[in-house]
């Protein structure tokens, strides 16, 4: 496989299952019939295919920058790795139907770190893509922040209220209060989520107690595992 197979992007194909699929069953409905299934070709179909296009030209981008940086990775040997084959079908499966930069970035990310890696758990990296695909960026974000609150705090320059005691809650809105602070029924259901696929230890945000256990990080090993995989290495 040369450079110029790798960063060509593909072309599109009118015969696409899905593109061919969807117009047929437009086709099929009464009153829906030919114009129906011309809209969708108008309509979805162009933004579809630039999303596909722009994600397999930044796959390209980002493996020869790693093959211009690393001594003895060659682009052309990825075609071997079967862990790096199904890594990038099941992420660009995902990417094509996202458009939200967090989770665009979490996928690249994911594509990146299993190409340069040869001890990636290939279960657990097919059950880490399944996450970046059902979460929102939100999800992102709280474990992200979760890993360690003082340390994100002082990062984006927070200054906290001065505590007594408290709640992680009171932490969180503080430190997102534009997009969280009176939105408890939302993030509580995101760091349920959370809890129950075993990236953080704690199911509940609102339990009073000490300002260092506010303040202190809340995912699990696991937790820490997935942040890695998703982060730009």
């Amino acid at each position: 496989m040369s450079d110029s197979d790798i960063t060509k992007k593909p072309k599109a194909k009118v015969g696409d299952a899905g593109h061919t699929i969807a117009k047929a069953v437009l086709s099929a409905i009464p009153y829906l019939g030919g114009p129906a299934a011309e809209l969708f070709a108008a309509v979805v179909t162009p933004p579809l295919t630039k999303r596909r296009d722009e994600w397999v030209e930044s796959i390209a981008t980002e493996l020869k920058k790693l093959e211009e940086k690393i001594d003895g990775f060659k682009i052309e040997n990825l075609a071997q790795n079967e862990i790096f084959i199904t890594t990038v079908m099941q992420a660009t499966q995902s990417a094509i139907r996202n458009h939200q930069e967090e989770k665009l970035e979490a996928l690249r990310n994911a594509v990146i770190n299993t190409a340069l890696s040869t001890t990636i758990d290939e279960n657990i990296s097919m059950m880490f893509l399944n996450f970046i695909d059902t979460f929102t960026p939100w999800h992102l974000k709280i474990l992200k922040f979760f890993e360690s609150p003082q340390e994100w705090g002082n990062k984006h320059n927070i200054t906290y209220s001065d505590y007594a005691s408290g709640a992680p809650s009171h932490v969180l809105e503080e430190s997102f209060p534009t997009e969280l602070r009176g939105r408890r029924n939302f993030y509580d259901q995101i760091v349920k989520d959370l809890y129950l696929r075993g990236l953080m230890n704690t199911e509940s945000l609102h339990v009073t107690m000490t300002v260092h256990g506010m303040f202190e990080p809340r995912i699990t090993d696991l937790g820490k595992q997935f942040i890695k995989f998703i982060t730009v290495p």
